[in-house]
């Protein structure tokens, strides 16, 4: 039958299912920290894969596990619709979390507390709360035996924390016929709310960014070579010098300001809500006003590099013959092959550059008929509020699926936030944290988006 309006039981089910499982789902430490070696990764990934496919079971769905290698399992549940001439749509979200040391938290970060109406632990907002939303949502049409106005896949990817490899990556490559039929896909990191004030009444409104665009990355690393010798004697040709210079060179580097079109997007609608115009010349004045998205757009306005791990030398009176430094980068649409040159060009002779992975940008269109539906999907429950483009400064496995398959994807993980927090931060931060009443709201968007897509 179509999806009709739930009962209130229902509703509430939904909702204390989507608190329960995010709950859940941190207690089990599925920490990745990189790396080949399936002797290092641990059971976690395997024991939330387990509990997803034992909850999609118990309401008579029949979830696929493809596992890449020992350790990393992705699963699937797909969902027949009235119109599966239709193009899907795919719901997913990855199961694995980056570290948290615990000492730094003032939580465990794997004991899933409520505190001040907040859900803390690591995952809270990357992304077992989606992932979450999503089983509560596959649970909730299977259980009351309703079906999608077309296909639905429900996904959870493995190692999206190491760019997918094992995971979305390992998955497009092998088993594309999981995809056959899907068009659109909807993750991580959208569909949360800002505040800002309304030019017309002075109150607060919110508008909920919806992620249609991401930089693509390059990971690599620089490795300098020189003359290895003993540390009394002097010498011109030091790999950890010349590696030094690279460094700061790639420091000094001032990337110049672009404006994207989903960022223009989102910059002439918070004028348009606000009455505060932007200003090119002047950018750093108006960021204030996007609130706990402030980081996220910020780091979409240039490429970007940053150097994040050193390796050099064995002795400490040994000149070593090589030294490497680790390095992230992020570029705009269209800016892959420009960041690339510039890496050789600013490294100079003695310093090569090792790409180690390269993920490709999203651009996805701002306007459209799932665009719509996302949008009245948020604005049904919170009457008055608007909707926004906007660009992530980091990726997602909509990645792989975009660039393999040519799914078009978006980032709406629907949460209504206080106007106080500082979101984008909670990313692979410390004290993790979502409020329990954004993923309540989250799973009533989620299902008004399934009855209407």
């Amino acid at each position: 039958m179509p999806i009709a309006d739930p009962t209130a039981e229902e509703l509430v089910q939904l909702q204390d299912e989507a608190v329960e499982f995010t709950r859940e789902l941190i207690r089990i430490d599925t920490t990745n920290f990189g790396g080949n070696d399936p002797a290092t990764w641990g059971r976690g990934e395997t024991e939330a894969a387990e509990f997803v496919v034992a909850k999609l079971r118990e309401v008579g769905l029949r979830p696929e596990v493809h596992e890449s290698a020992p350790g990393r399992p992705s699963v699937f549940a797909r969902m027949p619709g009235r119109d599966s001439s239709r193009g899907g749509l795919i719901l997913h979200g990855h199961l694995d979390v980056v570290p948290a040391r615990a000492e730094d938290w003032s939580v465990d970060p794997f004991g899933a507390e409520i505190s001040d109406g907040m859900i803390y632990g690591r995952g809270a907002v990357d992304m077992k709360d989606m992932v979450a939303m999503v089983l509560a949502l596959a649970r909730h049409l299977a259980r009351t035996g309703q079906t999608p106005p077309r296909d639905l896949l429900f996904a959870f990817f493995a190692d999206e924390e190491n760019r997918g490899i094992w995971g979305s990556e390992w998955i497009v490559e092998h088993r594309p016929e999981l995809f056959d039929g899907m068009s659109e896909a909807i993750s991580e990191v959208g569909g949360y709310s800002i505040t800002l004030p309304e030019k017309d009444t002075g109150q607060d409104v919110r508008a909920y960014l919806l992620q249609t665009a991401e930089k693509g990355l390059v990971w690599g690393h620089l490795r300098a070579t020189g003359r290895a010798g003993h540390g009394s004697v002097p010498n011109h040709e030091n790999a950890i010098v010349r590696l030094s210079r690279a460094i700061a060179a790639i420091d000094d580097h001032v990337f110049p300001t672009e404006y994207i079109a989903s960022v223009r997007s989102l910059f002439d609608g918070v004028t348009e809500i606000t009455g505060i115009g932007w200003d090119e010349d002047d950018i750093a004045s108006f960021l204030p006003l996007l609130g706990g998205a402030r980081q996220f757009v910020s780091g979409t306005l240039s490429d970007s590099t940053n150097l994040t791990m050193l390796d050099a030398g064995y002795k400490g009176n040994v000149i070593p013959q090589t030294a490497e430094a680790t390095f992230d980068a992020r570029f705009l649409p269209g800016h892959q092959d420009e960041l690339l040159a510039l890496l050789d060009r600013l490294t100079g002779e003695h310093v090569e550059v090792i790409v180690d992975d390269i993920g490709n940008s999203v651009d996805s269109p701002r306007e459209g008929a799932l665009v719509d539906v996302m949008t009245r999907s948020i604005q049904a429950e919170d009457p008055g509020s608007r909707v926004l483009p906007y660009c992530l400064s980091g990726g997602t496995d909509n990645k792989a699926l975009s660039r393999e398959l040519g799914i078009t994807g978006y980032g709406f993980a629907p949460l209504q936030l206080p106007a106080d927090l500082d979101f984008a931060p909670l990313f692979h931060g410390v004290d993790e944290r979502v409020p329990v009443e954004a993923v309540r709201f989250g799973a009533r968007v989620l299902l008004r988006l399934a009855r209407d897509c």
